[in-house]
């Protein structure tokens, strides 16, 4: 599964840069995204001097150094390990970081957005109670419901359901959307009942992911344990 997704979204990137000079790409920091990213580091023929790249959601009130900051696990994984055009990441600390954030995605479209389905069907962390399909913003601060903290717990992110943070920062569901091409990577038992959800059910936020069905380039990647 891993490989099948870089796979496709290294097809992409290579594509894209026959065609312009920058490309820019939004990933997702999760344990779901492991192999993908692993694979798609050591992906060849791709110029990744000429790819700009950004993370799509930040913990508010976590160490800048923390473990479990999401820049940190990109960094780890992927940032550090290409030779990046620019690495954009979300900087809770800054005095506007939301408006700051935003001015950078908006400078240029979108053009691959790697990404997951959370347990309780979020995008990014667009869960159902604050998920909206037609926000004014690309960029916005929200609270996490319990489910979504949950899921970090059982991901091994945090040792306990306290010590998750509450709010986050993350992009939205057109910030998303936008993008021209959407790989997204769900693996796990965890998940297969979003992803049952994500298919089957009337496009709502109470599955923000269902929303994904109306994108015209979105490829779902799983494994024997999520396919329902």
């Amino acid at each position: 599964m891993g490989r099948a997704a870089a796979q496709a979204a290294a097809d992409f990137l290579r594509q894209t840069l026959l065609k312009q000079r920058i490309i820019r790409v939004v990933f997702a920091a999760a344990p779901s995204q492991n192999e993908m990213l692993a694979a798609l580091v050591d992906a060849e023929g791709i110029d990744w001097k000429r790819v700009e790249a950004f993370h799509m959601d930040e913990y508010i009130g976590l160490a800048v150094d923390a473990p479990q900051r999401f820049a940190r696990f990109l960094k780890d994984r992927l940032f550090d390990r290409l030779p990046f055009h620019r690495v954009n990441v979300i900087e809770p600390e800054l005095v506007e970081p939301v408006e700051h954030y935003e001015k950078l995605l908006k400078a240029a479209p979108i053009d691959l957005v790697c990404l997951g389905i959370g347990e309780n069907g979020h995008l990014a962390f667009n869960d159902p109670p604050v998920a909206d399909f037609a926000d004014p913003v690309w960029v916005k601060v929200v609270e996490l419901d319990d489910a979504c903290r949950r899921q970090q717990v059982n991901d091994g992110c945090f040792p306990t359901f306290d010590a998750v943070p509450k709010q986050a920062i993350t992009l939205t569901i057109p910030a998303l959307l936008s993008a021209k091409r959407l790989v997204c990577t769900v693996p796990g038992p965890t998940k297969r009942q979003a992803v049952l959800r994500t298919l089957e059910e009337k496009i709502s936020t109470a599955c923000p992911a269902t929303i994904l069905r109306n994108h015209t380039a979105c490829t779902l990647f799983l494994d024997k344990d999520s396919a329902p």
